[in-house]
């Protein structure tokens, strides 16, 4: 294993103190926690927390600030932050409207995150939540009941932020979360596995010539390990289960993020995005609004995920066009 750290142990505290260094003036660091919260204040409006295992940088902390998610809350590498700090995440980030918390469907996640909110209703604070399960690959895998939450996450951060900046209400941020989530769908691949700094070994096995669709953001099982392929090859295997899950029909409007899983280039997403750019145009679809880069990584697992958004109503593309500033939005 070679990686630039010190202490296997304590690459989370060190990080989220470098992070917090290079970001100063937009988030702060709630002392002795792994809560990361921004110091815009906008009273009186629903704030949005999310979170979960570190590992998945820039999520989630990369999206604290204006216009997005009001803290972040960053667990142990790959592991489910405790009740605690996430009831902490809580009582920082709520101005007076409530808190809605977006979590990823994985069950230590869910557990504790539930947990959280039951703790915060005890002291009058209201608290709702929705569960992303985006991905489209397996369903009931390692970690989870169900489809597990990947990089469509961050989507719904940016439409759910916009809206409570907009100043809607918890009950009204719920009812859009209800609706938006079944719209957004993810499938990935890995073409090499993510080495987790206190394991010191990749969480699975793939050879020189090998890939994997569907792998988790955790390095859970996927559907089919094969020859690597083409990126043509590739954008057509995803696109195609996009395609069923979703049942579209020519002139259907989508949101698109190509994510790349840590150690995948820019210049391997933007061929792909290409790729996939063909095979939308192909099927008669139009896409309004385009992201590419590393929102939602597995430390450096090489490979990328495909998400697209159907956007069923107009609102949703402005909120995903409206500005932010958070360190990770560009």
């Amino acid at each position: 294993m070679k990686k630039i750290i010190n202490d296997p142990g304590k690459v989370v505290d060190e990080m989220l103190d470098g992070f917090v260094y290079a970001h100063e003036g937009k988030v702060e660091r709630l002392e002795g926690t792994g809560v990361i919260y921004r110091t815009f204040r906008d009273e009186g409006k629903v704030a949005l927390i999310s979170g979960g295992g570190s590992g998945h940088e820039p999520s989630h902390a990369g999206f604290v600030g204006e216009g997005m998610l009001s803290a972040a809350v960053c667990g142990e590498v790959f592991t489910s932050p405790t009740p605690d700090q996430i009831f902490e995440a809580i009582k920082k980030a709520d101005q007076g409207a409530g808190v809605f918390m977006i979590v990823k469907n994985y069950t230590g996640d869910v557990m504790n995150f539930d947990m959280a909110q039951e703790l915060a209703e005890m002291e009058d604070i209201q608290v709702d939540k929705i569960v992303v399960d985006d991905d489209i690959a397996v369903e009931d895998s390692t970690y989870t009941a169900g489809k597990r939450g990947v990089a469509g996450t961050v989507l719904v951060h940016k439409i759910l932020g916009a809206a409570a900046a907009e100043g809607q209400t918890l009950q009204e941020i719920k009812a859009l979360a209800e609706r938006l989530v079944p719209n957004v769908k993810t499938i990935g691949v890995a073409i090499s596995p993510a080495t987790v700094p206190e394991v010191g070994k990749p969480g699975f096995v793939l050879q020189e010539d090998e890939m994997e669709y569907g792998v988790g953001i955790h390095g859970e099982p996927g559907y089919r390990r094969e020859k690597i392929k083409s990126s043509k090859a590739i954008a057509e295997e995803l696109v195609t289960r996009l395609k069923n899950a979703f049942n579209w029909k020519e002139g259907d409007r989508f949101a698109l993020l190509v994510n790349g899983l840590g150690a995948t280039p820019l210049m391997e997403q933007y061929i792909f995005t290409k790729d996939v750019h063909a095979l939308l145009d192909r099927e008669g679809l139009t896409v309004p609004f385009r992201k590419v880069g590393n929102l939602m990584t597995s430390i450096d697992m090489a490979g990328l995920s495909l998400t697209l958004v159907k956007l069923e109503d107009e609102a949703w593309l402005k909120f995903l066009k409206r500005p932010v500033s958070v360190p990770a939005w560009v």
